[in-house]
């Protein structure tokens, strides 16, 4: 088989999305729409690639250079006058002995690769052709260019939805615009466009109608459901509900269990063993773990978690990392640069942030960690607070192995606990605490007999000379 190069067409303005970020920088599930064709004509077996960027190229090339690297060359089309000056524009780029070109459209996320290699098998066994299209047929074919064809069934050419006739119009055999040509072909049927349609642009389909004049086109079938493109938000989010399918569906069958209306990202990977339950969400570079279990209503977000660790309901976690066996939630808020250790317990409404949890240390109940280390088998009290920031910069606190933080405490950083220490409830600590000793800072409880009956009639006393006031007052 011969050299395999691709061109993706990735220069459009996308003005039915009504957006400010260029249509292919739009998410589908995670991911920028450009993405997916570049990987799908990677994993075709394309040697060498070539995108086609244009309008706002500055919001588009920093992301191709960090995904794909050196596997990518950009070809600028600074001036959009249609999809073949566009093809032309890239042609330059291409490796002087490239053989066949693989083109398809940055806008189109669900293309699978193995369609491109029947596409790409089907002009290696016709010699005589120059090039090879894919097609299919849908419901709705409102928008698409047509496939035109003889009475023999050869196809004829493409003629763009903006220049049908009226009988034209009830044809349902769209084109995708996905095809593969010789490279030689291509360099002179590129040069052969004319303008002369309603748009006066240069058509990319128009090649078809050039090769069909030489006997030299062949079609091959395609599924509609990985062939659509994606024009306006409708078809962007109807493309993430068939990627989010795909995306599950491919995790279900290398053995994760995942339930009804979870959301998962292209990027995630998940174990074997790990469950995901409803109305999770899991986003960017997250990793889960054989065994973890990811409850309702959670969303993690490029955060790594343990084999067998358990993150309970409404859990929020960020760039941060959860081991072996832990518990987090339910409605814990792990922010980003968090380290929660081996076995080690963070519960209700406890928010961490740039801190670190040795293993086996709990922290169950209503606390704020913040620029913290808290040590192995250390006990965090409901209602602690770590007073991490004094207005300009942020302290750490440092808790010892074993120590015992009392309940509704208030840690003033920087400061350090020592091992196995023993801070009293209702303690302010403002300054270390040796290892093995008792801190306590609280005013001595005194207790007046007899007190409460004349606070009151006070307090009554009060309360209606209050509401004489109102009604004189009215």
């Amino acid at each position: 088989m011969s050299e395999l190069c691709a061109l993706v067409l990735a220069a459009g303005h996308g003005k039915r999305m009504k957006s400010a970020v260029p249509k292919v920088m739009h998410l589908v599930s995670g991911r920028p729409l450009v993405h997916y064709p570049i990987q799908c004509v990677l994993d075709a077996g394309a040697t060498r690639i070539v995108v086609v960027v244009g309008h706002e190229r500055e919001k588009v090339a920093p992301y191709l250079r960090d995904a794909f690297g050196s596997s990518v060359t950009l070809a600028v089309q600074a001036e959009q006058r249609g999809t073949g000056h566009a093809a032309l524009q890239g042609l330059p780029a291409l490796p002087e002995d490239a053989q066949r070109v693989l083109i398809v459209y940055g806008d189109t996320p669900l293309l699978v690769a193995a369609d491109l290699v029947a596409l790409a098998e089907a002009l290696d066994r016709t010699p005589s052709a120059q090039l090879a299209l894919l097609t299919c047929r849908v419901a709705d074919p409102r928008g698409y260019g047509r496939i035109l064809r003889d009475d023999h069934g050869r196809v004829l050419a493409i003629r763009e939805d903006r220049d049908l006739t009226h009988a034209q119009r009830a044809i349902d055999e769209v084109n995708p615009g996905v095809y593969c040509a010789r490279a030689s072909f291509l360099r002179e049927a590129l040069t052969l466009l004319q303008p002369d349609n309603a748009q006066g642009e240069l058509y990319l389909t128009d090649i078809v109608a050039i090769a069909a004049a030489r006997n030299a086109v062949v079609d091959v079938p395609g599924d509609p459901s990985s062939l659509v493109g994606v024009n306006d938000r409708a078809q962007l989010a109807e493309a993430d509900r068939l990627m989010q399918a795909r995306i599950i569906y491919r995790l279900q069958r290398a053995g994760a269990t995942v339930r009804d209306g979870a959301r998962i990202d292209d990027a995630v990977q998940i174990e074997p063993d790990a469950t995901i339950e409803a109305n999770v969400v899991l986003r960017g570079n997250t990793r889960i773990a054989a065994g973890a279990r990811i409850d309702v209503g959670t969303v993690i977000d490029n955060a790594t978690i343990g084999p067998d660790a358990w993150v309970k309901p409404y859990s929020v976690i960020t760039d941060s990392i959860v081991a072996a066996s832990a518990q987090i939630g339910p409605f814990a808020h792990l922010r980003p640069h968090s380290t929660i250790g081996e076995g080690a317990h963070v519960g209700n409404f406890v928010e961490t942030k740039k801190t670190v949890m040795h293993k086996g240390a709990k922290a169950n109940h209503l606390a704020y960690l913040g620029d913290g280390e808290i040590g192995e088998g250390a006990n965090v009290g409901a209602g602690t607070i770590f007073c991490n920031y004094d207005g300009f910069q942020k302290h750490k606190t440092v808790i010892g192995k074993g120590a015992f933080i009392g309940s509704d405490s208030q840690v003033v950083a920087p400061v350090t606990i020592g091992e196995n220490a023993y801070v009293a409830t209702g303690t302010t600590v403002t300054r270390d605490v040796p290892a093995d000793a008792l801190a306590i800072a609280r005013v001595r409880q005194e207790n007046k007999e007899g007190y409460a009956a004349k606070l009151r009639q006070r307090f009554a006393a009060a309360k209606a000379d209050k509401e004489r006031a109102k009604d004189s007052g009215s």
